[in-house]
């Protein structure tokens, strides 16, 4: 029985409880009535027994004549037949029908769990399969955004490839005006003595130290400073570092096949003021002094409140001369008319001369 409601269990629970719910008036009613035929079956098979106990005993005294002979008859033997046998036979039946029911009951236990199992398996498998497709997806999503990223590394690599031809075709350009300025600075070199400073793609800064004659080379000049750059439309910029050459910064520009006329132009006006500059160059290690060549004025501090100023004309020292221009103590003019030089045409370093050693400023 506990097999039978074992396999209803599993397959239909409802038909555990037809009643539904006991609380309920009509269920309740209904286990009265089985519990009362319960109870009334066993009381009739005891009934019923009885009669038939009641029954045998009328038929043995209806077969007897007198009650002598009930008194000496034999027991009589079991009945083989009658309703008693065929009550043993069907309770046999029905214990073997019963045994038989149990055991289709457990194979058809057994067969459910078996079907269950597949079951299980089965819903794994349908959930693997789903996550398989989902990882196919995934995957074909990958792959399309990885051949998407294919695509546009290769116009990339198109563009990069037409970018570095264009470059190729500039670095091509820019070694051939490299040679040429290799080529200028053989050239300047037979002229004067160069020294290269530093050298880009884009830019060249050397340092021109002229060849003087030797009339001039008593002092030795120190040296010009010039950077040189040039652009992709076949010009250059030659720019003029001041520094403690004295001359005036400048900047000049042009096309690249007129850049050795202007190195040249620089070089002359360089060495045309080399009197000058010598001699402003050797004033530096004795006098506190600042040459300013776009002014052409000579600055000199006295002292930390007299400052003195000096204009140099052009041509100086040949065609041109030196004269002072003013003379300020903390910022107001002094007067500089008792200050009378031994002669009129004086030099810039004469003109120092007489004021680090006059008493009157």
């Amino acid at each position: 029985m506990a097999d039978f409601r074992a396999v209803l269990q599993q397959c239909d629970p409802a038909l555990l409880d037809p009643c539904g719910d006991p609380e309920q008036p009509d269920c309740a009613e209904g286990a009265r009535m089985v519990l009362y035929l319960t109870d009334s079956r066993r009381v009739q098979k005891v009934l019923w027994r009885q009669l038939f106990v009641l029954d045998s005993m009328m038929s043995l005294l209806e077969g007897l004549e007198s009650a002598q002979q009930l008194m000496t008859q034999p027991c009589p033997p079991q009945p083989e037949g009658g309703a008693r046998g065929r009550w043993k036979a069907l309770k046999a039946d029905g214990r073997s029908g019963v045994e038989e029911t149990e055991t289709l009951l457990r194979s058809l236990e057994e067969r459910i769990q078996q079907i269950l199992d597949r079951r299980h398996t089965l819903t794994q498998l349908v959930q693997l399969l789903h996550n398989k497709t989902q990882q196919c997806e995934q995957l074909a999503e990958s792959l399309q955004k990885a051949q998407n990223a294919l695509q546009s590394c290769d116009h990339q690599l198109t563009q990069l490839r037409a970018e570095s031809e264009v470059v190729l075709g500039q670095l091509i350009s820019w070694q051939r005006l490299r040679d040429e300025l290799q080529m200028h600075i053989s050239a300047v070199q037979d002229v004067m003595q160069i020294n290269l400073l530093s050298f880009n793609q884009s830019e060249l800064c050397v340092e021109l130290r002229p060849r003087l004659s030797s009339d001039l080379s008593s002092n030795e000049l120190e040296p010009l400073r010039l950077s040189i750059t040039w652009s992709h439309d076949d010009r250059f910029r030659l720019q003029v570092n001041e520094g403690t050459a004295g001359l005036e910064e400048d900047c000049m520009s042009g096309r690249r096949c007129e850049l050795s006329a202007a190195l040249l132009l620089v070089m002359q006006c360089y060495v045309g003021q080399y009197e000058l500059l010598s001699e402003i160059q050797g004033l530096r290690s004795s006098f506190a002094i600042d040459w300013r060549p776009a002014q052409r004025l000579l600055v000199y501090l006295k002292s930390a409140l007299l400052v003195c100023h000096l204009e140099v004309e052009e041509g100086y020292p040949s065609s041109g001369r030196a004269r002072l221009l003013s003379v300020r103590r903390d910022g107001q003019p002094v007067d500089t008319s008792g200050l009378k030089p031994h002669k009129t045409d004086l030099s810039l370093t004469d003109w120092l001369v007489v004021l680090c050693s006059s008493p009157l400023i």
